[in-house]
């Protein structure tokens, strides 16, 4: 008797199917059995860790921990393959097409960069809208720009890289986007939020990440210290006026630094493309070509103009014929006249002229203008603004006039000079530059101390360039009147000249004076029999 109750206690478990399943009803928590259903997996059977005790079901620890772990694997299999079968399913719906989103866990790439959207984009497009004006406009361009490189990442995830000429279609619209914001700056020169403008306009090339490889983090970084020039400015001049500024240029450059960090992590040699799917051949969420981001179409084109009033030859022909025959009448012409009676005679009856308006004279003949007089005013030109800045590695002096003793001092051996449209001015560049550039100015007094490559005129009038260091070449193009003042370490300078009169080097003396020579503008040519021969005439040596 006792041997059969011990057997009962502890007989081995041979249960169906519906017990077995009672006893992992039994195991799992109440959580998981809500969120998920096992009602018709089958438990792990082992005689020596399930048993029967005084008719309930006793299961062991290392038996627990078995069967949770078989379930703990099942579900994470579980949830890879919804995963997979929902990024299949909406890849299929928006494949190439014009959906707006991702699928959340296919590509992680996209919801990071939409994180980067909803976080320092967010707060600078609101801070932009605070600002108003310029800023505002200019961030909704930069705010397009983005859109349209999100849409080229949808794009980069589903499809594969394409080649040539394809690649540059697909990136067509966001290099138009950039180019549409550096030309808002240009456009707005004399706005009053001019350097919030020049900061955008700097970087914003930034965006074009999607094309450079092996490195475009490096590039971004590029960009973004370009912007730091004018953004420097913004802080000089609100920081104790308006933070609203201050908190702009803040979130502006957070763009860019978050986007080397995402770049780093997800396109650390360039774009990121996907190895299987189509070609791709448009962005995912904007149609292709200039209509993504262009207003409406224009309208059609007007009627076309009203046919020419046409006769034919033969109507010409016999016009032309009684013409002649009248001619040819003679004296006979004048029979079919009516004789005119003295009533109807203006001298004869004076009551006529007092009937009959003003006579009628025939046009005025030619004469010319007074002097002092124009007749037909041109508008007056818009003034550009006065200019002094350096852009990059770029000295900007534009639009100066009547200005003396502008300095550039500040300068570096990579650093280039731009002098456009400066009349009556003076400018002295201090240290060594790579060179200058002197571009349609009018009595302009140029001093510099040392020049690298190239001093370049061009287009001038009246300008008086002097040398106080060494420079190793002159070049003068289309310029009337140019003295060249040289010191005695640039005597061995090479002077290119074309198109130009008037051009005078000065050479020093011993005593501090100046010795001038001018420039042959005459020449002679002869052919000697085998080829042209080019020497100066007497008059202009």
């Amino acid at each position: 008797m006792t041997s059969d109750r011990s057997k009962n206690r502890k007989r081995h478990f041979n249960a169906p199917v519906h017990m077995r399943r009672k006893i992992m009803s039994s195991l799992l928590s109440k959580e998981l059995r809500q969120k998920y259903n096992f009602r018709s997996m089958p438990i792990r059977k082992d005689d020596d860790e399930v048993q029967v005790v005084r008719g309930h079901y006793k299961v062991s620890k290392s038996a627990r921990w078995c069967i949770m772990a078989d379930m703990q694997n099942l579900v994470e299999r579980l949830e890879k393959a919804v995963g997979r079968l929902e990024a299949v399913s909406h890849a299929s719906d928006m494949h190439c097409g014009y959906g707006d989103s991702a699928p959340k866990g296919a590509v992680p790439y996209v919801q990071a960069f939409d994180s980067l959207l909803a976080g320092p984009v967010a707060e600078y497009l609101k801070i932009s809208k605070e600002i108003g004006g310029d800023v505002q406009k200019h961030a909704e361009m930069v705010h397009t720009g983005l859109k349209l490189e999100r849409a080229l990442l949808v794009t980069a995830s589903q499809c594969q890289q394409p080649g040539g000429n394809k690649l540059s279609d697909l990136l067509a619209p966001i290099s138009e986007q950039i180019q549409e914001a550096i030309a808002f700056r240009e456009k707005n020169r004399g706005s009053k939020l001019f350097n919030h403008l020049s900061a955008v306009s700097e970087s914003i090339q930034a965006l074009g990440w999607v094309a450079v490889a092996p490195k475009p983090g490096p590039y971004v970084k590029e960009m973004n210290d370009a912007a730091m020039f004018y953004t420097n400015r913004v802080l000089k001049e609100y920081k104790d006026v308006d933070k609203k500024h201050v908190d702009w240029v803040k979130t502006y450059l957070s763009i860019w630094t978050e986007l080397q960090a995402y770049i780093k992590e997800f396109h650390t040699t360039g774009l990121a493309w996907s190895k299987t799917g189509p070609v791709a051949k448009e962005l995912c969420g904007f149609p292709s070509g200039p209509s993504a981001v262009s207003g409406p179409p224009p309208p059609p084109p007007g009627p076309p103009p009203p046919p020419m009033p046409t006769s034919s030859g033969s109507d010409d022909s016999a016009s032309r014929s009684a013409l002649f025959a009248q001619i040819n009448q003679g004296e006979a012409i004048t029979h079919a006249l009516k004789h005119v009676p003295d009533d109807m005679k203006t001298h004869k009856n004076p009551a006529l002229k007092a009937q009959s308006g003003p006579v009628r004279s025939g046009p005025k003949p030619f004469s010319a203008p007074k002097p002092g007089v124009n007749p037909s005013p041109k508008p007056a030109t818009k003034k550009e603004p006065a200019l002094l800045e350096l852009e990059g590695k770029k000295w900007r002096v534009e639009n100066q006039e009547n200005v003396s003793n502008l300095v550039i001092d500040d300068t570096e051996l990579k650093q280039v000079a731009y002098i456009y449209k400066c009349v009556n001015t003076t400018l002295h560049i201090k240290g060594k530059i790579n060179s200058i550039t002197v571009d349609n100015c009018k009595k302009l007094g140029l001093v510099f101390d040392d020049v690298v490559g190239i001093v370049e005129i061009i287009n001038s009038r009246d300008v008086k360039v002097q040398v106080m260091g060494k420079v190793p070449t002159i070049s003068i193009n289309k310029t009337d009147g140019c003295h060249v003042y040289l010191s005695k370490n640039s005597l061995d300078c090479e002077i290119v000249s074309a198109k130009s009169s008037e051009m005078n080097v000065l050479i020093p003396t011993e005593g501090g004076d100046f010795n001038e020579f001018p420039i042959p503008e005459q020449f002679k040519t002869l052919w000697n029999g085998k080829k042209l021969v080019t020497t100066v005439t007497e008059i202009a040596g």
